[in-house]
């Protein structure tokens, strides 16, 4: 039988996502705390990778299991082995043609930016502050070139495995917060930190080193070298996946 989990987790003290040699990781956490409930060994299957310091609110995953699972008593043993900062937020049963990555329609990205100069302790691990005076009309107008069906290989950093660097981005919105803004990417399928890469070309035109009109350019390049830096991973959750 397959079951489908819902996961939160801050991502501030692991190595990403992934398992990893000498890396503490989400998935790891997961399958060790699975092991210890049903007793054998569970592999489980994302809808993609976050990286290290990348968080998530609705991570999808999904695991086989031959006997039927009481569901509620499965999600409170795991919740109670796990770390305080992953939590199984929901199990279900799934069809056995449910693939938490495959299946998936889309997802939904927000990465905060926190733009006062004196940074709250509170937001410290969930927003990138920003020290530099940024022109939001600039970003704003930026925003839909990146709409649509593209090439992104300007935006995917080395050591994608995409085989296919053609995604469909159906929104891209800057969205007000207490003293920052949060930038929403909704699309089909990202490229290996296409989104940090693309708040940081952003920032770069918020900053007046790039101009708007660079962005078209930029896409037609397929040069990751001319598009902005990586902005940091503590900005980024996974907010949804939509299948």
């Amino acid at each position: 039988m397959k079951y489908k989990m819902t996961i939160s987790y801050d991502g501030t003290n692991y190595g990403g996502w992934q398992v990893q040699p000498n890396t503490l990781s989400i998935q790891g956490l997961i399958q060790d705390a699975l092991k210890i409930v049903l007793r054998e060994p569970t592999p489980i299957t994302a809808s993609g990778r976050t990286d290290a310091g990348v968080h998530a609110l609705a991570q999808v995953a999904h695991f086989t299991h031959e006997a039927p699972l009481d569901l509620h008593a499965l999600l409170y043993s795991l919740n109670g082995i796990l770390p305080r900062d992953i939590r199984i937020r929901a199990l279900s049963s799934a069809p056995d043609t449910f693939h938490a990555r495959y299946s998936a329609k889309k997802k939904i990205y927000h990465y905060h930016l926190y733009l006062s100069p004196v940074q709250d302790p509170f937001r410290f691990l969930y927003s990138t502050p920003i020290r530099t005076p940024l022109d939001l009309n600039l970003i704003q107008a930026a925003l839909p070139a990146f709409l649509g069906r593209h090439d992104f290989s300007a935006f995917a950093s080395a050591g994608c495995g995409s085989k296919n660097p053609i995604k469909t981005l159906f929104r891209l919105e800057m969205l007000p917060e207490p003293e920052g803004i949060r930038l929403e990417f909704e699309g089909d399928g990202f490229l290996y930190k296409m989104v940090r890469n693309i708040v940081g070309t952003l920032l770069e035109i918020g900053q007046n080193k790039l101009p708007v009109a660079a962005i078209p350019e930029i896409l037609e390049s397929k040069d990751r070298r001319r598009a902005g830096p990586t902005a940091p991973p503590k900005g980024l959750f996974l907010y949804k996946v939509d299948y």
